[in-house]
């Protein structure tokens, strides 16, 4: 499907706060129109979506709780109705797969509750989600899954978030194998330490000053650090990057 004469469109799912705004603001600057999903927070996620609005883009936020997993045919129903009334348009472009709750708990600690909510949100809430947008998502279109550098290396309090976001990337490649024949790419991101995912916030200094030590470029990184790499990879410049992970940590645990 010839789609050249078209502005490009991107859903992101958590692109309320954090890394999700930066990566639907990001996009937006490059021309690139946005669905972007809020789970608990309307007033965030609508604050984005009108901030591109405002700023000469085009974006939509959508309530989304991709833990939900009965709720994800009438999601993609809903986005299929949207692309239809908004831009005239079957189908979009580009998924990004940020939506996702962090663990601060050690192993012992851990109960099955806990567990299966990160389960259920970082892992199953992904693939279902993916699986039921594919229909939606153009011929030689790209999927971002969302990932991070707790996949490769480990610190205690994090043990179920980092072996889910493994089995994501894991999960990447057999997307991108499945899916070849329609020329879709699928690849993850893994951002390092990001300040402001730090503990929910800007965790404590001598904390956030030894995870800088251990990072080549001596800094935690920003929303921003990952949000515009991104959005850079949404374009055709990326055309042979496929079924990849990359980290975007400023060299941390190297």
């Amino acid at each position: 499907m010839d789609t050249n004469h078209h502005r490009k469109i991107l859903l992101v799912t958590g692109g309320s706060r954090g890394i999700g705004k930066s990566i639907a603001l990001s996009a937006a600057k490059r021309g690139i129109d946005v669905i972007l999903t809020y789970n608990h927070n309307a007033e965030q996620g609508n604050a984005v979506a009108s901030a591109i609005n405002n700023n000469g883009g085009k974006a939509v936020a959508l309530h989304l709780d991709s833990s939900k997993t009965a709720s994800l045919d009438g999601f993609a129903t809903q986005v299929s109705q949207l692309l239809k009334s908004e831009w005239g348009r079957e189908n979009l472009d580009y998924l990004v797969n940020n939506a996702g709750i962090s663990q601060r708990m050690l192993i012992k600690d851990t109960t099955e509750d806990i567990f299966d909510e990160l389960v259920n949100v970082n892992l199953k809430g992904v693939f279902f989600l993916t699986q039921k947008l594919m229909p939606l998502i153009n011929d030689g279109g790209q999927i971002i899954n969302i990932s991070s550098g707790l996949a490769r290396f480990a610190f205690p309090g994090v043990a179920v978030y980092g072996a889910l976001k493994a089995a994501l990337e894991s999960l990447t490649r057999y997307f991108a194998k499945e899916y070849a024949e329609r020329k879709i790419r699928v690849n993850s991101v893994a951002p390092g330490a990001i300040d402001t995912e730090f503990g929910g916030g800007k965790g404590d200094e001598a904390h956030r000053s030894q995870v800088a030590s251990m990072t080549a470029l001596g800094r935690l990184g920003e929303a921003e650090d990952v949000g515009d790499f991104v959005a850079s990879l949404l374009s055709e410049d990326s055309r042979f990057v496929n079924a990849q992970r990359i980290e975007v940590g400023g060299g941390i645990m190297i």
